[in-house]
């Protein structure tokens, strides 16, 4: 599945004096990424057996980049090492997929993240049992 846009973390929950709510940038990424969900996969079932999660960021290549090294994050010589935080993405996916594409994230048992860059920033989400 692929979630078109630049990849975004899950924000830290926000505290007020009657308890705490989700950011709502992370509710409407979180609601945008079951929409696509639900639309690719209208009869999908969630799995109840163990699962592998393969999440793949692209994240977009700054405008401001040299060529040098523009073509050093082209072939994936060059990796991103600024946010967003692969387990801040991670916690995003497993939580919007949850009861969607599994029962819970506690099924998730093998993991495989990459982040790199990309001229077409997005998520590339494979779920396999």
């Amino acid at each position: 599945m692929t979630i078109p846009g630049e990849p975004k973390a899950k924000q830290r929950p926000k505290w007020f004096k009657h308890g705490t709510y989700t950011p709502e940038k992370t509710v409407s990424y979180e609601s945008y990424i079951k929409q696509l969900f639900a639309t690719k996969y209208p009869t999908f079932m969630p799995i109840g057996s163990p699962v592998t999660l393969h999440i793949w960021a692209g994240l977009l290549i700054p405008k401001s980049a040299s060529k040098k090294k523009l073509g050093m994050m082209k072939l994936g010589i060059l990796e991103p090492e600024k946010k967003p935080d692969m387990d801040n993405i991670l916690k995003t996916v497993m939580d919007a997929l949850e009861k969607l594409a599994y029962n819970n994230d506690s099924q998730i048992c093998h993991l495989v993240l990459d982040k790199e860059y990309s001229e077409r920033p997005r998520l590339e989400i494979t779920i396999s049992w």
